[in-house]
């Protein structure tokens, strides 16, 4: 077989341009510390490689909404913890002056005033906003949900966050059912219920009544002589359970036996019967007080289980992060050692392709015909 200079020249310019390829390559992963910059340098690997930097992805987003939950739940929290002390401190004063023998008219009138200032900071309380967002609100979370009479202008929505693909937490825990007792069944029966004066008063029994002795029904009762000496109603139970609609001032303590307790109602009856300087009344809103404490316990008891649940997804999800990075790290990064040597090899065999083909094409015709 006869070797034409055409061919040594073809043969000598492929390996050159395969040897300035390789070292090509090699170069570009040593700029970029990565062993795959396009799907064809590993096809498969590449996939995988997409595949956890999708997982990436989703988990910083699931991890953002997570600590966004995070902070309306401790915040939630917190508010509930103060609602605790403000109940605490009005079950003390209550104790006070159930049980004082040195306790009269004029210390349960001056005790009504900080109880009227609980209920007011119990208001506060159920209108907390954090950022634009109303706490206790459920889905209307853009104007207060509740009066400075107590009564509820929110809804039960129940704002539910994604922290995985398969599950979402609630945020929120709706006003309703709080500072309502909306959806809570109460330990006391209708026929368990207390016939002291807070009750008749709220029903509106005249302010010259003997205390706890009013007879009339709820329905039929007179209004009171004076308006002003007594505190609207609390809490309109505003949701969208039949059970949970709000009263009358007649019914208003079957609604909290049925339906939990009403904490502004508590209140509220509580610094009615201070005023009207009824010991039994106040004996009354002992047991009330406690299931008002209960109640906001459970809430804030329901909140911190879900903060729990956070902090498990938040462990999980950043585990997750974790071992995709891995995963996409041992796949796509090159290994600095072997890249050093294989840059070395390829390119002292660059320069000795170039050696020898310069002896290879060197002679000419005019070196044959001498």
């Amino acid at each position: 077989m006869r070797i034409a200079d055409k061919m040594n020249y073809n043969q000598v310019n492929a390996g050159i341009q395969k040897n300035r390829a390789e070292l090509s390559d090699l170069q570009n992963q040593a700029s970029t510390q990565k062993r795959v910059n396009k799907p064809s340098d590993d096809p498969l690997a590449a996939t995988r490689v997409l595949s956890a930097r999708t997982n990436v992805s989703a988990s910083n987003q699931y991890i953002k909404n997570i600590n966004q939950a995070k902070t309306f739940l401790e915040y939630s929290d917190q508010s509930l913890g103060e609602m605790t002390e403000v109940l605490t401190r009005a079950k003390e004063l209550a104790i006070a002056q159930a049980t004082d023998a040195g306790a009269n008219a004029a210390s349960r009138a001056v005790t009504a005033t900080e109880v009227s200032q609980l209920f007011d900071q119990t208001v506060q309380v159920g209108n907390r906003k954090l950022g634009d967002r109303f706490l206790f609100g459920g889905f209307k979370t853009t104007n207060p949900p509740f009066t400075s009479n107590g009564e509820y202008r929110g809804d039960t929505g129940e704002m539910r966050v994604a922290i995985n693909k398969e599950a979402d937490v609630p945020i929120n825990v709706p006003g309703s059912r709080v500072f309502l007792g909306a959806g809570i069944r109460s330990g006391r029966s209708n026929s368990e219920a207390p016939t002291g004066a807070p009750d008749d008063a709220r029903a509106g029994a005249p302010n010259d009544a003997p205390s706890g002795k009013i007879e009339s029904s709820p329905e039929t009762s007179p209004q009171p002589k004076n308006a002003a000496a007594v505190r609207a109603p609390a809490g309109d139970i505003s949701t969208e359970s039949p059970d949970a609609v709000a009263t009358s001032q007649g019914n208003l303590s079957a609604t909290w036996r049925n339906q939990g307790t009403n904490v502004f109602g508590v209140l509220s009856d509580l610094e009615v019967s201070l005023k009207t300087n009824s010991k039994e009344g106040v004996q009354d809103s002992l047991d009330r007080l406690d299931e008002a404490l209960a109640q906001v316990v459970l809430a804030r008891a329901e909140v911190g289980s879900r903060l729990s649940t956070l902090n498990s997804s938040m462990e999980n999800l950043t585990k997750g992060v974790i071992d995709s990075k891995s995963l996409a790290s041992s796949l796509e990064d090159v290994d600095t050692f072997e890249l050093v040597s294989d840059l070395n090899k390829s390119e002292s065999t660059l320069k000795a392709s170039l050696a020898s083909s310069g002896k290879l094409i060197q002679p000419s015709l005019l070196d044959f015909l001498r």
